[in-house]
C-alpha cells in the first residue's frame, strides 16, 4: 500500500532535502559515509532503482500519482511519497519538476578505478568538466555508443547532480563510473590514452593506428580551456575532430558524441 501524504506544511522537516539543502549538503549529508541524491523524473528514477540505489523518499505531483509515476509508486512501498499540486510543488523546490517527480536516494560507495576498468576497452575520462548539463550528456553519449566506463577527476560535476542524472536520462546508473587523482594509472591498466585538443601534431579521430588499440582511455578537458598542457604531453596520442567552415572546435558534449561514435565501433 503506497504511504501517499498530502503536503499541507512546507516546513516540515522532511522536506528540507527538496527545498532547502543544497546538492553539496546532501552530498555530505551522512558524512562520513555517502551522502543523498536527488533523482529526477520517473524514468531517472527507475534506472535509479535498478541500479540498486534505495529510495528515501518522493515527492509527486498529485496527478502524475495514477499516471506517469504509477510504476515508480508500486516499487516504493512503505518509502514517504509527499504529493500536492504542481504550483504548491514549485514553490517548494523554486523549480518546476520534470514528469512531476523527485525522489531522494542514497548514494552507494562508488568502485575503484580497477574494479570500473576491468574488462573495459573503450573508457571515457572526464577532466575537470564543471558544467552538469555537459556531464550528463556526455555520459548520454558514453552510454549510446559503446563506451565501457566513463571517469572523472574529482574537480568535475557530480554525476549524481539532479540536472546531470537527469539530462543524461538516467545512464548515470547504466554507465560504471567512478573518480580518478592521476591518469597515469590508466597506462598501467594496458590503456593508451588518447587527448581530445587543438594541436598541429594532432592525428584524426579516425585514424587507423589509434582506432586499432585494443584498449583506449579517450580524454576530453575543460569547458572553454580543454585539457591541461601537462595532460596532453603524457598521453599516446593527441586527436582532433576535423573542422570546416573555420571552426576550430566543438562544445565538449558534441565531440564526445563524434569521438564515442568513431572510436567506439573499433
Amino acid at each position: 500500500m503506497p504511504n501517499i501524504i498530502e503536503l499541507t506544511d512546507l516546513s516540515m522537516p522532511e522536506l528540507d532535502i527538496y527545498a532547502r539543502l543544497s546538492e553539496v549538503q546532501l552530498r555530505r549529508y551522512y558524512e562520513p559515509d555517502a551522502g543523498i541524491f536527488i533523482a529526477e523524473s520517473p524514468k531517472v528514477i527507475v534506472r535509479a532503482m535498478d541500479a540498486g540505489y534505495k529510495p528515501i523518499s518522493l515527492l509527486v505531483e498529485n496527478k502524475h500519482i495514477t499516471g506517469e509515476a504509477k510504476e515508480l509508486i508500486a516499487r516504493c512501498e512503505g518509502v514517504p511519497i509527499y504529493t500536492a499540486g504542481m504550483q504548491i510543488l514549485t514553490k517548494l523546490t523554486g523549480f518546476q519538476l520534470t514528469r512531476g517527480a523527485l525522489c531522494a536516494m542514497r548514494r552507494c560507495a562508488l568502485p575503484s578505478v580497477s574494479e570500473v576498468c576491468a574488462g573495459a576497452r573503450r573508457i571515457a575520462v572526464l577532466e575537470n568538466v564543471v558544467n552538469p548539463t555537459n556531464v550528463g550528456a556526455i555520459f548520454r553519449s558514453a552510454a549510446a555508443l559503446h563506451m565501457d566506463a566513463v571517469l572523472l577527476t574529482p574537480a568535475c560535476s557530480d554525476p549524481l547532480y539532479r540536472r546531470a542524472a537527469r539530462v543524461s536520462m538516467g545512464t548515470v546508473f547504466q554507465v560504471p563510473w567512478t573518480y580518478l587523482d592521476d591518469v597515469s594509472i590508466l597506462k598501467k591498466l594496458g590503456f593508451k590514452t588518447a587527448a581530445m585538443a587543438l594541436s598541429e601534431q594532432a592525428v584524426s579521430v579516425d585514424d587507423p593506428n589509434l582506432m586499432a588499440e585494443e584498449k583506449l582511455a579517450i580524454i576530453l578537458g575543460t569547458e572553454g580551456d580543454g585539457l591541461a598542457p601537462q595532460t596532453i604531453a603524457e598521453c599516446d596520442y593527441t586527436v582532433c575532430i576535423p573542422m570546416s567552415h573555420g571552426v576550430d572546435s566543438l562544445n565538449v558534449a558534441a565531440a564526445s558524441a563524434v569521438a564515442f561514435w568513431q572510436l567506439g565501433k573499433c
